[in-house]
C-alpha cells in the first residue's frame, strides 16, 4: 500500500522559514517524480514545486522561485520543501504527490499525501 505522508506544517510569522518533509512508503521511490501542491480555502488546488526522479530536473512557481526549495532523498525515500521568507498567501495545505516516470505541473499524479497546514500570518 502506498503512503506519503507529509510533516513539518504549523503557524509562523511572516518572513519565517518551514521545513516540510513528504516520507513515501510502498512504492519504488526512484521511479517517480514528485511534487508539492497546496490548496488555500475556496481556491484551487495549485502547483509549487516538482522534481524528477532524479532530482535533476526542477519547476517552481513564479511566486515561489528564489523563496522555496524542493529536493529529494531516493535513498531515504523522502522529498522536501524548504519554504524561506514565507508570506501571509503562502498560507494553505500543502500536498506531496508522485507520479510515475514523470512530472508535471497539472495536478495529475498517481498517489498524494494527506496534507499539511501551513499558516503564515502577518
Amino acid at each position: 500500500q502506498v503512503q506519503l505522508v507529509e510533516s513539518g506544517g504549523g503557524l509562523v510569522q511572516a518572513g519565517g522559514s518551514l521545513r516540510l518533509s513528504c516520507a513515501a512508503s510502498g512504492l519504488t521511490f526512484s521511479w517517480y517524480g514528485m511534487g508539492w501542491f497546496r490548496q488555500a480555502p475556496g481556491k484551487e488546488r495549485e502547483f509549487v514545486a516538482v522534481i524528477s526522479r532524479s532530482g535533476g530536473s526542477i519547476s517552481y512557481r513564479d511566486s515561489v522561485k528564489g523563496r522555496f526549495t524542493i529536493s529529494r532523498d531516493n535513498a531515504k525515500t523522502t522529498v522536501y520543501l524548504q519554504m524561506n521568507s514565507l508570506k501571509p498567501e503562502d498560507t494553505a495545505v500543502y500536498y506531496c504527490a508522485a507520479k510515475l516516470r514523470g512530472v508535471t505541473t497539472l495536478a495529475e499524479y498517481d498517489y498524494w499525501g494527506q496534507g499539511t497546514q501551513v499558516t503564515v500570518s502577518s
